[in-house]
């Protein structure tokens, strides 16, 4: 991609059918995701009063648990690069003291110099065309030596939430074209090694990048569960790709339903996960 266009193409992608169904899909989907946003919270270490920056906010959960946890006097700055979810989390936080959002491109947005006391992400850098750029001025946004911390996933066979359903779609309907593991989307970040290289190259410090293993928490029931994880992921990809039937679909759903339910407990349905938590530091 023209490093002038910076990520048009994902604004697009990103405010058309999948911003629309993350919208639809927001409360099972924060559900879902809530520990990986606690862990992410826990290692900010929010304070009132903090300037905080929200890179790739979607909808906003993660901004408005940041306004609550920097009041009072605190201000928090989202950024998404799609108008459908920002319009969402716009709705959502209306009335929410310190909460400020911006329809931009983290990657080549003119953030106010030196600013921030933190940059904060839940799954919301893995998408830059050129992520030593986009890292670099993110960076540039934070006081010296303040922190950059983001999550990112590990890959498709540590993570069943897309491993499960893309397997199932795949055996429902054949393979796809192999896509590059390092090109903007969700897995982008699965080698460790390689997400410290690209924060060192964009001048960060102090990086490091730790694997976490955790739980998903979804709500719902297993077909509920099953029926989620085959409208956002890999799979919708498969059954795009080769035009699947309603029946195709069900017959999926029912797979991933048998799958999911051998991860029900007495609190709900947990599915295992791993992620990466990475942090760096501002130069200076």
């Amino acid at each position: 991609m023209d490093e002038k266009l910076g990520n048009a193409s994902q604004a697009q992608y990103w405010s058309d059918g999948p911003g629309r169904k993350w919208v639809q899909q927001r409360e099972p989907l924060d559900a879902l995701m809530a520990p990986v946003l606690d862990l992410v919270l826990e290692g900010a270490g929010l304070t009132p009063g903090a300037q905080v920056l929200d890179i790739g906010c979607g909808t906003g959960t993660s901004t408005i648990e940041i306004a609550q946890g920097i009041a009072p006097g605190g201000r928090v700055v989202a950024v998404d690069i799609a108008a459908s979810l920002l319009d969402e989390a716009r709705i959502r936080a209306d009335g929410v003291p310190g909460a400020h959002f911006i329809l931009a491109d983290a990657q080549t947005h003119a953030f106010e110099l030196g600013a921030f006391d933190m940059a904060l992400s839940r799954f919301g850098v893995m998408f830059f065309s050129d992520p030593v750029q986009a890292f670099r001025n993110i960076a540039s946004a934070l006081k010296p030596g303040c922190p950059l911390i983001f999550a990112a996933w590990c890959g498709v066979d540590d993570n069943p939430w897309f491993g499960i359903p893309a397997k199932a779609a795949m055996d429902r309907l054949g393979s796809v074209p192999p896509s590059d593991p390092r090109a903007p989307g969700p897995m982008a970040f699965q080698d460790g090694e390689y997400v410290t290289g690209l924060l060192t190259d964009a001048g960060l410090r102090e990086v490091s990048v730790t694997r976490e293993e955790i739980y998903l928490t979804p709500d719902g029931t297993a077909a509920e569960v099953a029926a989620l994880s085959t409208r956002i992921g890999p799979a919708t990809r498969v059954i795009k790709e080769h035009n699947a039937t309603k029946e195709d679909i069900a017959a999926i759903q029912d797979v991933v339903c048998a799958k999911i339910s051998d991860f029900e407990t007495p609190e709900g349905i947990r599915v295992p996960a791993a992620i990466h938590i990475c942090t760096a530091h501002a130069p200076g």
